[in-house]
């Protein structure tokens, strides 16, 4: 085992990708070897965010890569186009970056754990002779879907279907449909840059020396053999906020002593991210739907959005509701009162969702949204996915009606304490992701990534 290991880390930078992995090498961090340690490349705007004053992990070290965009650069092109600025500079400043961190710790580079978005990852860790170990942020239906890409379009490329039909063909995939799929496997322009991205993601991952997943074996065993059949090794090590949670965040909005004055399970928490930004008239159909029905809520909402809400709206219902900026959302999730998450279904908010033992209503938008969305309803029962994927305001009403005062709801609260105890023992001492977690160590330890 290298006595002297130097683990170069390459986040993804956009999203909520950053925190899942730096809760993996923190972990990884506190149970190596003191002279192990782990330099941490992103742009500085995502380490400045993600790295606080309060880290003292010294075996953890930030450094800063180039974002990419040219000075007076003006945005045209959507989401998209600060992350293809950023994924075509990145192999060269990628470079620079590790070289001036094996230049200030004299030690070379001994093992690249990279996003699986990092395509590239299996180039560069060739060139420099060390493991390539790609960290997937969701969670194996995605995962395979852009694995089986190739094969997924000379099926259903070939003819117009409705969307319905079954991936049958896939293990641990036969009862998702077409439709629910990431677009850009069939759905989308497959020749932009984000789809050809994954597909070349999807083809190059199996060159890895270990492939990481933010998830636990014991989802779907199909699935996860499926994968472990494709894979050199598959190592399921999440959900990542259970392992090395952070530092409960300050409540600046108060969110915390307002839910402490609400009855239980009654209130409604409603986020959609960092990236995900409802149309104008489906925000309208929440804010209706919270005003006529009267559940209590919390809504985390940007500034920018809140010009989109009804007039009157926040005036009407500031006796039973706080529209805030920004909200401790892990904190609120666990609090006692909170009886519904309305979520995007990101697959860090899912989790989160588990852990505090609340059900979802799902509204997804892009990425493995919908697939989480069929995880949640469908697979595990803890909870319902809007009708026809647009919020309105009958269609809130009778969600929010069906978990807070139905029966319906109470079996979903009561799966969604199944899950959260298969998960829990997962993570805990001998669970898999714990087991996975020291096969993980072994692997970034040993020369070449061998065992």
């Amino acid at each position: 085992m290298a006595a002297h290991s130097h683990v170069a880390v390459v986040a993804f930078p956009f999203g909520t990708h950053v925190a899942p992995l730096l809760s993996i090498v923190r972990r990884l961090a506190a149970a190596s070897s003191p002279e192990t340690i782990f330099s941490f490349f992103s742009t500085a705007h995502s380490n400045n965010t993600i790295f606080t004053t309060k880290d003292t992990n010294v075996k953890v070290k930030p450094y800063d890569v180039w974002d990419g965009i040219p000075e007076g650069h003006t945005f045209t092109r959507g989401r998209e186009e600060p992350i293809e600025l950023f994924m075509k500079a990145a192999p060269q400043s990628l470079r620079l970056g590790m070289d001036k961190a094996v230049a200030e710790t004299g030690k070379e580079v001994t093992c690249l754990v990279t996003d699986a978005f990092f395509w590239f990852g299996g180039d560069m860790a060739r060139q420099m002779g060390v493991p390539w170990v790609p960290f997937w942020a969701s969670g194996s239906h995605a995962l395979s879907a852009h694995l089986n890409t190739d094969l997924i379009r000379h099926h259903y490329m070939s003819h117009q279907g409705s969307g319905n039909e079954l991936l049958s063909f896939i293990p641990g995939m036969s009862q998702i449909k077409l439709q629910d799929l990431p677009e850009g496997v069939v759905f989308g322009d497959l020749k932009s840059y984000f789809p050809t991205m994954l597909h070349q993601m999807g083809l190059m991952l199996q060159s890895a020396t270990a492939v990481l997943i933010n998830s636990f074996e014991e989802l779907d065993k199909a699935i996860t053999d499926d994968l472990k059949s494709k894979f050199h090794k598959v190592l399921n090590v999440g959900p990542s906020n259970l392992l090395s949670p952070p530092p409960p965040p300050q409540d600046e909005n108060s969110c915390l002593p307002w839910l402490d004055k609400q009855e239980a399970t009654s209130v409604a928490y409603i986020s959609f991210g960092s990236m995900a930004v409802p149309p104008k008239d489906e925000l309208v159909a929440i804010a209706e739907a919270l005003e006529s029905s009267g559940v209590p809520f919390i809504w985390s909402l940007k500034d920018i959005a809140k010009a989109n809400l009804p007039k009157g709206f926040l005036e009407k219902t500031k006796t039973h509701g706080k529209v805030v900026a920004w909200a401790p959302q892990m904190s609120i999730l666990c609090h006692r009162s909170v009886g519904v998450f309305v979520s995007h279904c990101g697959w860090n908010s899912l989790f989160e969702s588990v852990v505090g033992g609340v059900p979802m209503i799902c509204r997804p938008f892009f990425g493995d949204h919908r697939l989480n969305g069929w995880l949640v309803e469908e697979l595990w029962g803890i909870g319902i996915k809007i009708e026809g994927g647009v919020l309105t305001k009958h269609g809130m009403e009778s969600c929010f009606d069906a978990v807070l005062s139905q029966e319906k709801g109470k079996k979903m609260r009561e799966k969604v304490q199944v899950v959260k105890e298969l998960v829990t023992k997962a993570v805990g001492a001998g669970g898999s992701s714990a087991e996975n977690l020291k096969e993980l160590l072994r692997v970034i330890n040993s020369p070449g990534g061998s065992m």
